[in-house]
């Protein structure tokens, strides 16, 4: 798995490569580059971005910049890069992420993610540079990079050693395991604490009887969710 992150603040993902998950799956073979954009802009004083056709406020990301960093970083035209690999552009109208999205994604062997600034991207990026587009929730934020974290650690995590354990992942929220449903609650100790009591089943050591209550509250807790 080989994950490129384009984006105007590289240094931002130095916190996140720390994570244990992260170093687990970068040692196991997996790998995560940060392209900065504003190294291969074109235009003078490493301008990235210019105000919007129309009017409006904010800046837009340039095309003809996110075209330089294309092509300079995989040495060759940027609109034939989605040719070779799985290229995403990060944005609010995208295709919502959710756990089938992610196994998608964990399963393909590179991904590029273009995260956006400011106003966002030249719609020109997203038409020919970008293969689709990404939404990690209906809500705004600064900047793609954020949202490539999240994106990068919820298919990271999915890789063969990231957790640790190959069962870690197997049965947890919206996995198949438990029928798409949300994760069953967890308890550990003490058994008791200000009169607040662990059900007694997860005391009780029979295991059949755990794993039927433990799907029981998941389903539950499905059948809760807006």
């Amino acid at each position: 798995m080989e994950i490129d992150v384009f984006t105007l603040f590289p240094e931002w993902f130095e916190w996140f490569q720390t994570q244990r998950h992260v170093r687990n799956a970068l040692d196991a073979g997996a790998r995560l580059t940060y392209v900065d954009i504003r190294e291969h802009t074109p235009l003078s004083g490493r301008q990235v971005d210019d105000t919007p056709f129309g009017g409006g406020a904010g800046m837009v990301l340039r095309v003809d910049v996110m075209d330089a960093a294309l092509s300079a970083h995989y040495r060759m035209d940027a609109a034939a890069v989605r040719d070779t690999r799985r290229v995403i552009a990060l944005t609010p109208a995208g295709r919502p992420l959710d756990e089938a999205y992610v196994r998608e994604l964990s399963e393909q062997p590179a991904l590029t993610l273009l995260c956006g600034r400011y106003e966002g991207l030249d719609e020109r990026i997203v038409e020919h540079f970008a293969g689709e587009t990404l939404s990690i929730g209906r809500y705004v934020l600064s900047g793609g990079e954020l949202a490539a974290m999240v994106v990068c650690d919820a298919v990271l995590r999915k890789l063969p050693g990231a957790l640790g354990h190959a069962d870690s992942a197997a049965e947890e929220s919206f996995s198949d395991a438990l029928g798409g449903m949300p994760e069953y609650p967890h308890y550990t100790r003490p058994a008791e604490y200000r009169g607040w009591k662990v059900p007694e089943v997860l005391l009780s050591g029979h295991h059949d009887r755990i794993k039927r209550w433990r799907q029981e509250q998941s389903r539950l807790r499905g059948l809760q969710r807006p």
